[in-house]
């Protein structure tokens, strides 16, 4: 049985059985779990571990595991934390951006689902889909190379740089790249470094909630800018450089999320046209290069490629098309930005460590590496298939604008009225989670939408399964909402 799968159904098979304890008594010993019920003792201490983090078991080394007592002799233990309210806000009346973030956007792709509910709102690979064994030869190959413990170089292995320099193809070097820990963190750094808290940036709408989040936790507001089937609408984007003063823009021009817009070709040299004038930097978010369908044909190149006067900072990770631990990306950039760019990522996270670094050296050097590119761009094109079908048949009053060829989700408008927030938590209660539209917005959204994903799902039947208890959730949420619209405030 697989090792992940094995730890999660000894949590469950565990915690149905916590009620026969009483709080403060012992639970079986490791050995005997591991008779009982077959699994690995490294199952039997990672589900332990689980449920510890949960509050729901205490384990003290050398004597056992036990059932945690009521949370409220714990909290009258731990004291009172009330003093932090003024704490945290004493200063807040100066900020020009609220300190706290809302992360809800973020979380809600990140947090597992209740079990037996069909995982639509997941933002990376199922397992069966990423490269698990390709992943696992490479870490073991790669630790055994000589100084693999080391200290890398800050700015990130030279093989490692000039490998993403020639995916990015153009004139982009190794010198002008940075390895990073992840597209999230790659992100954060460009926004330090390209505006001052406070400072307006420009940004897709709709767009990705974690970059909407990180830009509110550096202080900076969040402008939209309207975008189409095309990608951003350059006439607005100008529109809104003259408008706001602002020095960024963050685009994702291939894929985007969640509409899976490309920009088009001649969208391209405009927006960098339109940045260059404004004396501003173009954030480019390319996130799933790597996850194009078996059907997208040649992609563009990114914008950084076609940059010479280092308009463009560019944004590249291994991290959608591998696995969410996977945390490796490539921060590109030209002239005097890169060093600021350099400074922050040091302060931040020192260095990438270096065993993943030579793992994903080993991965992408590998005969797997393609053969892994080409599988889940024919599985992605199925699913994708697979899940419009069935949104056609059973869910036909939800439109699709658009029908992408590469990432994994679709980017749904419901009906005049509905209430996303109800038909969400519907659908959860019907077996499915899915991502409401909201957080994807930086100012009120012209209508309400969802957006599903079809890349973290089991497969093909799974999809189709959750559709089938959408259009339950749907039953119960849509009609009354539209018999009774909610009023504007």
């Amino acid at each position: 049985m697989h090792e992940r799968s094995s730890v999660g159904e000894l949590v469950e098979q565990l915690r149905r059985e916590l009620d026969r304890y009483s709080p403060g008594e012992k639970l079986p010993s490791s050995r005997a779990l591991v008779e009982r019920f077959r699994v690995s003792p490294v199952t039997v201490s990672r589900a332990l571990a689980h449920l510890a983090a949960e509050g729901l078991v205490v384990t003290r080394p050398g004597a056992g595991a036990f059932r945690a007592r009521p949370s409220r002799t714990v909290a009258a233990r731990e004291g009172d934390t009330s003093w932090q309210e003024v704490a945290l806000s004493a200063d807040g009346a100066a900020d020009l951006v609220p300190r706290s973030v809302d992360a809800s956007g973020v979380t809600v792709s990140l947090a597992a689902p209740p079990p037996g509910v069909i995982e639509f709102n997941g933002g990376y690979l199922h397992p069966s889909l990423q490269p698990e064994r390709a992943m696992s030869a490479a870490l073991a190959r790669a630790g055994r190379r000589p100084g693999a413990w080391g200290r890398p170089p800050m700015e990130g292995l030279p093989e490692l740089r000039e490998w993403f320099a020639r995916s990015l193809g153009g004139s982009v070097g190794a010198a002008e790249v940075l390895v990073s820990a992840g597209g999230q963190t790659a992100l954060t750094t460009a926004l330090r470094a390209l505006a001052p808290p406070g400072a307006p940036v420009l940004v897709e709408s709709p767009t990705y909630p974690g970059m909407l989040a990180i830009a509110r936790s550096a202080g900076l507001r969040p402008v939209p800018v309207p975008v189409d089937r095309d990608g951003v609408k350059p006439e607005l984007l100008a529109d809104a450089f003259r408008a706001t003063g602002a020095r960024v823009f963050v685009c994702q021009p291939l894929f985007q999320n969640p509409t899976g817009a490309v920009l088009a070709p001649a969208r391209r040299g405009e927006v960098l046209r339109i940045a260059r004038e404004a004396g501003a930097f173009v954030v480019e978010d390319d996130f799933v290069r790597r996850l194009a369908h078996e059907d997208a044909g040649p992609l563009p190149r990114p914008l950084a490629a076609d940059d010479p006067d280092g308009v463009v900072v560019h944004v590249g990770s291994l991290t959608k098309a591998t696995s969410p631990s996977f945390r490796v990306s490539a921060l590109a950039a030209r002239g005097p930005v890169l060093e600021r760019l350099r400074a922050i990522q040091v302060v931040d996270t020192f260095f990438v460590p270096r065993p993943l670094q030579e793992a994903a050296l080993e991965l992408v050097g590998s005969p797997a590496w393609p053969r892994h590119l080409r599988a889940i761009a024919a599985e992605l094109r199925a699913r994708r298939d697979a899940m419009t079908a069935a949104l056609a048949l059973r869910l036909p009053e939800l439109a699709l604008p658009h029908v992408p060829s590469g990432g994994y989700h679709l980017w749904l408008r419901l009906p005049d009225g509905t209430d996303e927030g109800a038909l969400t938590a519907a659908a959860l209660r019907a077996g499915v989670a899915l991502t409401p539209g909201r957080p994807y917005f930086s100012a009120e959204p012209p209508a309400a939408h969802v957006r599903l994903s079809f890349a973290a799902v089991a497969g093909t039947e799974e999809i189709a399964e959750g559709v089938r208890r959408l259009r339950a959730a749907c039953d119960e949420v849509i009609g009354e909402s539209v018999r009774h619209p909610v009023p504007d405030l």
